[in-house]
């Protein structure tokens, strides 16, 4: 099994980037973005991507750096408040944007990644978000139906992971990551640590290793996104 641990980013995509694949991105804001992967995407060239993720990162990191090269052709997201480019290339219609409530965007891609094609939500009814979509009352309740989402490929970061791909992931990092390892035809992961096998305990395993294809240990500059502190009591 240690053949899924690759060198660095630049391998572990070798032979798995097309222009116009979609890719789903882990992460949350900052916090959990597979960050190592992301540079080596940019760095390759590809084009005409569609990203799946919660957002696109800000104007100079994570997926920001993949607007900033002209990489992305449009984003399926939910939250998009911290880029500025963000913005600017959707008004100005150089990016395509599929935009959809946070808890709808978790549950597509967890479907997706079960096999479930579509599934029905309250979620958006009567609003902007269930225009050309069936709608179906159940119980005397209207609900709108949502496709599962799937990618060519998934780039996750975990905390820990082994050379059998199995991951741990660390608190609020673990947001969308683990979903989108199920949901992509291939996933690679990037970790802070590669341990032995059986030194992770089955019990705390987030993401069986049967989901991943490649994992590669980097170093990661886990930026804050916003930094809002209190003064403490008696300062000045």
């Amino acid at each position: 099994m240690a053949r899924k641990i690759a060198k660095d980013a630049v391998e572990a995509l070798q032979g798995r980037l097309f222009d116009g694949m979609t890719i789903m991105a882990g992460g949350f804001g900052l916090c959990g973005i597979p960050e190592n992967l992301i540079a080596a995407i940019r760095d390759s060239g590809v084009k005409d991507l569609t990203f799946i993720s919660n957002n696109c990162g800000v104007d100079d990191f994570g997926l920001g750096i993949l607007l900033a090269s002209g990489q992305i052709r449009k984003m399926i997201s939910s939250y998009v408040g911290e880029n500025k480019l963000f913005a600017e290339l959707y008004l100005s219609g150089k990016l395509e944007l599929e935009f959809n409530p946070q808890g709808t965007l978790a549950e597509r891609i967890r479907a997706g990644g079960a096999g479930i094609p579509a599934f029905f939500t309250k979620t958006g009814v009567g609003t902007l978000v269930a225009e050309g979509k069936e709608v179906r009352e159940f119980d005397g309740e209207l609900y709108v139906m949502e496709r599962g989402l799937t990618a060519d490929l998934s780039i996750v970061k975990a905390w820990q992971g082994d050379a059998e791909g199995n991951l741990v992931y660390r608190m609020t990092a673990r947001n969308f990551n683990p979903m989108m390892a199920t949901a992509g035809k291939v996933c690679l992961a990037e970790v802070e640590r590669i341990v032995d096998n059986g030194t992770l305990n089955p019990d705390h395993i987030h993401t069986p290793g049967i989901f991943v294809d490649r994992i590669l240990e980097g170093v990661h500059e886990k930026r804050i996104e916003q930094r809002t502190t209190r003064k403490l009591e008696g300062a000045a």
